[in-house]
Order: C-alpha cells, then sequence, then structure tokens
C-alpha cells in the first residue's frame, strides 16, 4: 500500500526521457516530477522553479559517475546552495561502499529500484516532513583529529622554512619558459569532493592541450584483449574447454549470436584507463624533470593539507576525468579515504623497477581506505623519505 501523503514536487534527474516518462507514470498520483536530463535542465529548475510548490527533494536515477551523478550533486549543495534532500535511485542494492560515498552527501538516502513504489515514497516522507534539513557542512567526510593536529603542524611549518626555497625556485621556473610558476587544476578528493590542486608548474603552459593526442603514450593502457575480427560465433576460452556450445551466449545489434565472455573481453580492451602516466613526457620541461624527479614540484600541497582539502598521508587526488570512471561498486570505497600528498601505493612500489598496473593501484587505494590509522600514517610518511630517491622517471 503506497504512502498516503499530500503531492510533493521533486526534481527528477535522469539519464533520458524515456527514464523519465516511465518514473513520471509510475509516480504521477503522488508525485509532481520536474524532470532534468541534463545539468543544464538541472540547474534551471533550481534556479528558476516552475510556478507552484518548491521543489521538496530531488530524485537522482542517474549513474554516480554520468554528468548529473555524484560530482554534479556536490556542485548544487557547494555552488548553489541548493539543501534539498537527494534520493539516489539505485538499479539493485548498493554496495557498501558506494552506498557510504553516496550517503556522504548531507541529507541523502539510497534506494533500490527494486524495493517498489512503497519504500521510496516512505523514504521521501521521511526525508522531507520529519525533521529540518542538517546545516550546511563545510566537509560531510570529518578527518580524525589527531591525523588533523599531524597535519596543521606539519604544513605550517614546513611552508615557513621553504618560503625563501620557493622563491628561488620559482625564478629558476621563469627563467626556462613562459607561465605561472604554480599551477592547479581541479581535483576530487574525500567524499567525491572537488577542490584546487596545487604545484610548482613542471610542463608547458599547453601540457593540458596536448594530452589528448598522447592516448597512446599512457602506461596504463589496458592489455590487449580478443582479437575484434574474430567470429561471431567464435568461443572463448572457457567454452571451448567446456565443450562444443557457449555457455553464455548474447544476441548482439545485428542479431548474431556472440559469446557473453567475449563481449566483455572486447569492452574491456576497447575501454580508457582509469589513470594517467606518460613515462618520459615530452610535455615536462628541463627544470620540471628535475623537479618531478625530487617531488619537489608536490610542495604547494602543503597549502592544501593547511587548507583541510588533502592530509600528508592519504589516496592520491585523482582529476575529474580519472574520478568519474572509479564511481563503481568495486572501487569507489577509494574516496571514503582523505585526499594526500603522499599515500600507500606510492611508498609500496615506487622507485622499484617496473611500473605499478591500473589494477595494483585502484587495490591499493582500497586497502588503505579500509584501514586508516594515525601510526600507519606515521610508518608511510617515514617510508616516503627513501621512496623519494627514485630510478623511475615520473
Amino acid at each position: 500500500m503506497r504512502v498516503a501523503a499530500a503531492r510533493l514536487r521533486v526534481l527528477l534527474l535522469a539519464a533520458d526521457a524515456q527514464a523519465a516518462a516511465g518514473f513520471q507514470d509510475q509516480y504521477a498520483p503522488e508525485l509532481d516530477v520536474v524532470v532534468a536530463t541534463t545539468p543544464g535542465q538541472a540547474l534551471a529548475a533550481v534556479r528558476v522553479p516552475p510556478p507552484g510548490a518548491p521543489l521538496a527533494a530531488i530524485v537522482n536515477a542517474t549513474d554516480p559517475g554520468s554528468p548529473l551523478g555524484l560530482r554534479f550533486v556536490y556542485e548544487l549543495r557547494q555552488r548553489h546552495g541548493q539543501r534539498q534532500p537527494i534520493l539516489w535511485l539505485a538499479p539493485a542494492a548498493a554496495v557498501p561502499a558506494l552506498r557510504e560515498l553516496l550517503l556522504a552527501v548531507s541529507g541523502s538516502d539510497v534506494v533500490a529500484q527494486e524495493a517498489g513504489p512503497a519504500r521510496l515514497l516512505a523514504r521521501l516522507a521521511a526525508l522531507v516532513r520529519p525533521q529540518p534539513l542538517p546545516p550546511p557542512a563545510g566537509a560531510e567526510w570529518q578527518m580524525p583529529l589527531a591525523k588533523r593536529v599531524l597535519d596543521v603542524v606539519v604544513a605550517s611549518s614546513a611552508l615557513v622554512v621553504l618560503a625563501p626555497f620557493f622563491l628561488l625556485v620559482g625564478a629558476l621556473i621563469k627563467l626556462e619558459s613562459r607561465g605561472p610558476v604554480f599551477y592547479y587544476s581541479y581535483r576530487v578528493g574525500a567524499g567525491y569532493r572537488v577542490f584546487k590542486f596545487w604545484k610548482l608548474r613542471s610542463m608547458r603552459s599547453d601540457a593540458d592541450q596536448l594530452l589528448a593526442t598522447m592516448a597512446g603514450l599512457n602506461q596504463y593502457q589496458p592489455a590487449a584483449g580478443p582479437p575484434e575480427t574474430a567470429a561471431a560465433w567464435a568461443l572463448c576460452a572457457a567454452c571451448a574447454a567446456a565443450g562444443s556450445r557457449c555457455l553464455q551466449p548474447l544476441i548482439d545489434g545485428r542479431g548474431e549470436v556472440i559469446c557473453e565472455r567475449w563481449h566483455r573481453q572486447l569492452r574491456q580492451a576497447a575501454a580508457a584507463p582509469a589513470f594517467v602516466k606518460i613515462v618520459n613526457d615530452p610535455r615536462v620541461t628541463r627544470m620540471g624533470h628535475f623537479l618531478r624527479n625530487s617531488s619537489i614540484d608536490e610542495l604547494p600541497q602543503l597549502y592544501n593539507v593547511l587548507r583541510g582539502e588533502m592530509s600528508l598521508v592519504g589516496n592520491r587526488p585523482l582529476p575529474l576525468y580519472e574520478a568519474e570512471k572509479l564511481l563503481t561498486d568495486a572501487h569507489a570505497r577509494r574516496f571514503l579515504a582523505p585526499a594526500g600528498i603522499t599515500g600507500l601505493w606510492q611508498v609500496s612500489r615506487r622507485g622499484r623497477r617496473g611500473p605499478l598496473s591500473d589494477d595494483e593501484r585502484k587495490a591499493l587505494d582500497n586497502e588503505y581506505a579500509r584501514d586508516i590509522s594515525f601510526w600507519k600514517d606515521v610508518k608511510i610518511l617515514l617510508r616516503t623519505i627513501p621512496a623519494l630517491f627514485q630510478r623511475e622517471n615520473v
């Protein structure tokens, strides 16, 4: 039985018009649904709501990594001051790590589509009516006190001591190439919060524009999959070993039978890697090579630490295009840990022969997020010192 309640006006963030129409048809008696399928439509709806009752809540039925996903929701909270409760509509029960990440947005709840209309309406009523929204918080993820004290003491002391050094390095950067001394890009940290990430400039000023032309140089390219020219009826290794027929047949867009395992391997081989790292990057200046190999280019991140956007130890803050690829059941846990200047994967393999693989980095990020402790951070900091004397060109 559905919850009897006054008709609520909600903003539905949907992947497309078809999904939106299905939701409207299902909830028309109880909800007044305002639909947005693009960020522009959503911003227009919250800035100038349609005539009538105000928006009581936001229902997000999109993938967390999509343009209307987690990053956009934080933009609504932080940049546009929207405080409506948010109900994430998941296609199935979300795994604990992803669920915890979604719930880190203040005033949120997660409901699986399979739970049915009664559950969704009950959760909406609980979010909207019983109590006012919590006051806006500067950060939903709270850093442990001991960790924060260590960050502030070390970062503030280091910035004071290094001030003359920054002046010298800045002059050398300016002498070699045009452009600013300091460089920032937007990165994703704990709880998927976006912030300005500061470094000493080690590349040409047009480095970001050149990145798209250098995809073939990325060391994290996925391993080659099966050839795309393989016959549609060909069996994968597992099916061939089991017998003469496919164990997991699918029908593709052309109406041909293909192996599901084979299809997944093709998709994985064609997918872009989550991380980008180019060995002997041609965009790096001569001064930049020295700054990177000595990790001096990372020192301005002490300012991020002082502001509370990062910690001395944590998972590496990711560029937006990398972070969006990790909003999955297997990898979302990494965003439950603070962003850090150094971290577990840096000291685990940095300076040794052979680069970290894409999967190794993801696994180490999740491992750190599962077990955050003050003394573990101290050990990582101590291991970072010898790791600075690396052999690889990063």
